[in-house]
């Protein structure tokens, strides 16, 4: 079954990946969001010529052959061009066997919970409450991830007493019984996080996302030694020696790979058995409703060490307009929990009308 076409449909945004097979078998991946335009080229240059003929269902073949190929381009955009690839497979894979990714994993399509993710600093911390109680009555989320701190901030604020006077203002709306996520976006040294994630661990919050600039490995787990949250971290990491180390330091509580940061499905489950052998949980990054969240589901529902929840963005299309109308059935959270896809492969079909307004490249044998 050997690969005979890639195509990529993208935007600057996003992209769709269609591969197909000589006996005209066929799966949809995607590639990584934001810049997806440039990661579809470098799909084209990078990955495809190493793809194109080699046997579809080897997938670990190819994840591990093609990086080797390109050694000397060892960063982010040839990760984040291989998960289009790779995702595709496992699509393709599952089309063919009649199964969901979920079940080829072990799994069982299921409602999954999630927690409710806000992508906002611009907002206050009375509308952020606001809007969080509304979703809770209207959608039964029990947990609530929110933003502390400046992306990649310098121990500064949003705004100053920004981040005081959201952490309070939320678990009163809210009250005790909805488990509490804050996100830091790599804002802080260790002296400022452990400062913060004291204030934190005060009004019940269980999880402080990235305190620390994710590549200062060994300031993120002074924080860990000092807290008793759970610091968690990983997104960003594509480079599966650097996850050997994070989880060899005991840097976080808990594993946040990105599937589409990383480089795909099959890396992302590498990096999930590395955190079960240290007997930490993964709750993976997925800030988006592009494809990234209905990879995470499938996986989600067949790890042994998954966390309780599944990342789910409360972004709508006017924070996100380039995520609306992508594939269908669209995701969507009911009491607390979002269905995964149980139909074969990622189980969704990707919008023909969406396809016709994207730039089209294909790579073939021929």
């Amino acid at each position: 079954m050997k690969i005979r076409s890639i195509e990529t449909f993208s935007n600057e945004f996003v992209g769709m990946v269609r591969l197909s097979t000589g006996d005209g078998a066929e799966g949809w991946g995607q590639v990584s969001p934001y810049n997806a335009d440039i990661t579809a080229l470098v799909l084209h240059r990078q990955i495809a010529p190493h793809a194109l003929g080699q046997d579809a269902l080897d997938i670990d073949a190819l994840v591990d052959a093609i990086p080797e190929r390109e050694h000397k381009f060892p960063g982010s955009y040839l990760r984040r061009a291989l998960a289009g690839l790779d995702t595709a497979l496992w699509d393709l894979r599952g089309k063919r066997e009649g199964k969901s990714v979920c079940e080829l994993l072990g799994g069982r399509p299921r409602p999954f919970p999630v927690y409710a993710s806000s992508m906002r600093r611009d907002i206050t911390p009375e509308d952020e409450a606001e809007r969080f109680v509304h979703l809770r009555d209207a959608q039964g989320y029990g947990a609530f991830k929110f933003r502390v701190g400046r992306e990649c901030g310098h121990d500064q604020d949003e705004w100053p007493g920004r981040s005081e006077a959201i952490v309070p203002a939320i678990r009163e709306a809210l009250g005790e019984d909805v488990s509490l996520l804050v996100d830091a976006n790599s804002c802080y040294t260790p002296k400022k996080a452990i400062e913060v994630g004291r204030m934190l661990q005060d009004y019940g919050v269980c999880h402080f996302e990235e305190p620390c600039p994710y590549w200062e490995l060994e300031w993120t787990r002074e924080v860990t030694e000092a807290l008793g949250l759970d610091v968690t971290g990983g997104e960003q990491d594509c480079d599966l020696p650097t996850w050997r180390r994070m989880i060899e330091l005991r840097a976080v509580d808990v594993v946040q790979p990105d599937i589409c940061y990383l480089g795909g499905l099959t890396r992302t489950l590498r990096v999930a058995k590395m955190a079960q052998a240290a007997g930490l949980p993964c709750t993976p990054h997925s800030a988006n409703l592009s494809m990234v969240t209905v990879f995470t589901l499938h996986m989600m529902g067949a790890l042994e060490n998954a966390g309780p929840y599944v990342e789910f963005s409360i972004e709508t299309s006017k924070y996100y307009p380039w995520q609306d109308g992508l594939f269908s059935p669209a995701l969507q959270a009911r009491d607390g929990k979002v269905q995964i896809p149980d139909a074969p492969g990622w189980g969704v079909e990707i919008n023909p009308a969406w396809l016709a307004t994207a730039e089209h490249r294909i790579s073939a044998l021929d």
